[in-house]
């Protein structure tokens, strides 16, 4: 049974060692160390907790977690956890000679290497496995040990994901993605606002000092036209009396809301939509003592410049007349709390939605997982059809709310990475894809601890195979069910890719 992260960050210390304790092969050390590091505000936030506790321990501890972790398809003492994951990818019920060649493959690796052989095996069958144990056994040691740990890893991220339900509910209005929202002190859910307010605001301060990036030519906005969808949700245990006792005399109609939204849209002096959000956040806790927090979120509604003839005969931007646009748009999402402190922002979350990009040549899909289920050809050379949603985060919040000269990251510089790696990359997959996509996005911004990707394959299906005397074909619109990935990065992947390479490099020096 699930438990919720407020609840586990509430619990004593033997509590929370025996809760999650077992996360990491038989290694509760890893959970009594990052107790003292609670509260946890996500699944993620714990992981990597405990990843780090795991990567400053010493290296007789790091390999006696890894010798730990039991053989697959053996018969040594297993957790139950274990038990379970190895079950579900068929390796307790192998024929003689399966296993006879798993236990070959496991006693080569254990001798080679000098500690099992770890794979995260949810999604894999047996033979999946197998293979991997095979190319593995070519591998060096230092390779092998790499491996090894971003499996485990991998293995303890299944595992609190199975375990722990984040304390979030999703709260949308119509046209809006989702806004998250959080259970109070008590572990109740309560909150009521106002979505799809529409706030058309023309001639706001335009946005400047954009740092300049070699994958966009964006350099600022003049903001001629600053619209937005707003979505807000409020909350505060003053409210429950309306739940319970039908009294609505703390209750600020969301009508009211709608028009303090769009009044105040008027006195707003920043730039971005972030800002925005902070304005009239900071409204409503100062208006509003029942209030204890605001969750915010917005869409930025697009609207193109059009050219039009310049004095010289050339073309040039209007200024005056703009085109609405429906392509891809930015979002923002902040939390604002009161507190000792006063008023404090203690979430935000930046994005790029509905970004539709296609490459006509150069991607592929080969090399996976075929057994008696598979249809699915392999392609070399495909065209490759991605709808992707990718978010961000800054590792300082003033960062976001109050940039200083080129600190912001602009939601078109990273809509123009996206296209860019995408031209770049000849991509044996999404996932390769988003991955390096993320990898260019912390390069460029050092200041953003965390990008995330949702993709969705949306692959045209082919008609026409060959065209006489061109290279063209001819597709239609993919039937649905459709595949999706979802990815998370943080500056410590872009750390380790940089040692990965770094060793290459040294390895092609001294070979």
């Amino acid at each position: 049974m699930k438990i919720r992260l407020n609840a586990l960050n509430s619990m004593e210390k033997h509590a929370f060692v025996e809760t999650i304790g077992w996360v990491f092969e038989h290694s509760p050390w890893i959970a009594e160390t990052v107790y003292a590091a609670r509260p946890f505000s996500s699944v993620k936030h714990l992981h990597d907790a405990m990843l780090e506790a795991v990567r400053s321990a010493s290296p007789k501890e790091r390999l006696a977690l890894l010798r730990a972790h039991p053989d697959l398809a053996g018969k040594l003492s297993m957790s139950e956890t274990s038990v379970k994951e190895q079950q579900g990818a068929g390796l307790t019920g192998l024929t003689e000679a399966e296993y006879a060649e798993f236990s070959s493959c496991n006693e080569a690796y254990v001798g080679k290497f000098g500690f099992p052989f770890i794979m995260a095996v949810r999604g894999h069958n047996k033979h999946s496995i197998l293979a991997a144990m095979q190319a593995r056994l070519k591998g060096t040691t230092e390779e092998e040990y790499e491996i090894a740990w971003r499996e485990v890893s991998k293995i303890a991220l299944f595992r609190l994901n199975d375990r722990i339900e984040e304390d979030t509910v999703s709260c949308s209005g119509k046209g809006n993605a989702n806004m998250m929202i959080k259970p109070n002190e008590t572990g109740r859910t309560m909150y009521y606002g106002k979505g799809d307010v529409l706030v058309y605001r023309t001639f706001a301060k335009p946005l400047q000092a954009i740092r300049r990036i070699p994958e966009s030519g964006f350099i600022g906005s003049d903001n001629v036209i600053f619209a937005l969808n707003v979505n807000i949700a409020v909350q505060g245990d003053a409210f429950l009396p309306s739940f319970t006792e039908g009294d609505n005399s703390l209750v600020v109609a969301t009508d009211s809301m709608k028009n303090l939204i769009l009044r105040h849209a008027a006195d707003y002096d920043g730039c971005t939509v972030e800002g925005f959000l902070l304005h009239i956040s900071r409204i409503f806790l100062s208006k509003y003592p029942q209030m204890t927090t605001i969750r915010m979120r917005a869409d930025r509604i697009p609207f193109e410049t059009l050219p039009v003839p310049g004095p010289q005969g050339d073309l040039i931007e209007s200024g005056l007349v703009y085109r609405r646009s429906h392509n891809d748009h930015s979002s923002a999402a902040l939390t604002v709390e009161r507190s000792g402190e006063g008023i404090v922002v203690t979430g935000h979350q930046c994005s790029v939605s509905d970004l539709q990009l296609i490459k006509v040549k150069g991607s592929s899909f080969a090399g996976f997982v075929r057994d008696e289920y598979t249809t699915l050809p392999e392609s070399h050379d495909r065209p490759l059809f991605i709808w992707l949603n990718i978010g961000w985060k800054y590792g300082k919040v003033e960062d976001v709310i109050s940039p200083g000269e080129e600190s912001y990251v602009a939601s078109e510089q990273i809509r123009d990475i996206a296209h860019t790696v995408f031209h770049e990359q000849n991509s044996p997959s999404i996932q390769h894809l988003i991955y390096h996509i993320g990898l260019r996005i912390l390069s460029r911004f050092p200041q953003l601890s965390e990008v995330r990707f949702e993709s969705n394959n949306r692959t045209w299906e082919t008609v026409v195979e060959e065209i006489s005397g061109s290279e063209g074909r001819v597709y239609t619109e993919p039937r649905p069910p459709y595949g999706f990935q979802g990815f998370t990065m943080t500056q410590a992947d872009l750390t380790e890719a940089h040692a990965g390479t770094a060793a290459g490099e040294q390895k092609g020096v001294t070979a």
